[in-house]
């Protein structure tokens, strides 16, 4: 089922052709679903699809994004492209329409609500192995040289949390809520440095979180990461 013949370009002796950025996000989505790829498959690299699809890399960058904006597929920095949990995805406008009508506030708001329950079915349920997966993006983004890597690591760490709770109905409802916050409209954060300080306060609260869903701590999963998120919310917006 995965050895799906290339029915869109016969790549043997010419270059890519240009796609149109709809027919692009329609090919990749085809490509899924012909595919039999199911919610958490990895989809092949990059330079795989690029062949396959018979598109530039820009070009199949751009589908990408667009599908992660729509919920079909999620990207997880150092290990690839997954389908996401939420299945089809929400069509790109229903997320742009309701990210219109949430303020940054409102999205932290929403999160603070959210994911300490997440992090409590965290500790409860999560496997040795998704434990030591959610570690690992946790010193990734200590590691990280740029703020931007920082971030895809720190999305990560979180998503990994919401996975390894086993409950796809509450990852579904992480992964909505993820999309919509991508879509809101942030101001700029300035940034005095090119990466986290070694002393960054999320460092820490990452790390204690960690901790309490290793000890299988409950509640101390929920109020670490509700500590977290509100110290995030703090330092974003002031106390509200």
């Amino acid at each position: 089922m995965r050895e799906l013949v290339n029915q869109y370009w016969d790549a043997s002796d010419m270059a890519p052709p240009t796609v149109p950025e709809g027919a692009a996000r329609d090919r990749v989505r085809a490509f899924i679903t012909d595919g039999g790829y199911h919610p958490g498959d990895r989809l092949p690299a990059e330079r795989e699809l690029v062949t396959r699809l018979g598109m530039t890399r820009n070009t199949l960058r751009k589908a990408l994004e667009t599908l992660e904006r729509e919920g079909a597929i999620w990207r997880h920095v150092g290990k690839g492209t997954f389908v996401s949990a939420i299945g089809s995805g929400a069509p790109v406008a229903s997320v742009i329409d309701l990210a219109r009508q949430v303020s940054p506030l409102h999205m932290m708001r929403a999160r603070i609500a959210l994911e300490p329950a997440i992090a409590r079915e965290a500790a409860i349920n999560a496997s040795d192995a998704g434990i030591a997966r959610i570690a690992e993006a946790r010193d990734k983004a200590v590691a990280a040289e740029s703020w931007d890597v920082y971030e895809a690591w720190d999305v990560s760490l979180h998503r990994l949390i919401a996975e390894s709770t086993g409950n796809a109905l509450l990852l579904a409802l992480f992964d909505q809520l993820n999309q919509v916050r991508r879509a809101v409209a942030w101001d700029t954060v300035v940034r005095a440095s090119d990466r986290p300080a070694p002393s960054h306060t999320s460092f820490a609260e990452h790390d204690r979180i960690v901790q309490a869903i290793r000890s299988r701590n409950a509640t101390e999963a929920h109020a670490a990461m509700r500590a977290h998120l509100g110290s995030v919310s703090a330092r974003l917006f002031g106390d509200h």
